[in-house]
């Protein structure tokens, strides 16, 4: 079971998505996605496996949350540097995003 401590060790930021493109490599559709969290933190790649919801042309501009210190991880010849939250819905992944536009880099807190 996980305790509050281990909800603390996650850094869980708000960034604007500034590029999208199709991921042709990926095992599963997916998105490749370049992620602006301001200046404390710059900006981050990700791969997101959104396409069920979402085109690359709606997501350019939306901010989202994410995961930014977990260690990058290699899919295919991408390196994903942030997990992108989201909730498995039955129409498939959606975002989770503030419900009003706010600074990149503020902190879920």
């Amino acid at each position: 079971m996980a305790v509050f401590n281990d909800f603390m060790k996650l850094d869980i930021r708000v960034g604007t998505i500034i590029k999208a493109e199709i991921f042709k490599k990926a095992k599963r559709p997916a998105y490749k996605l370049e992620i602006d969290f301001g200046d404390e933190i710059g900006t981050k790649k990700s791969s997101a496996q959104i396409t069920e919801v979402y085109t690359p042309e709606k997501l350019i501009g939306r901010q989202i949350l994410a995961v930014v210190n977990f260690p990058p991880r290699q899919i295919a010849d991408f390196m994903s540097e942030v997990l992108v939250l989201g909730t498995y819905s039955k129409q498939g992944v959606v975002l989770i995003r503030p419900d009003i536009e706010v600074e990149n880099g503020d902190k879920l807190g």
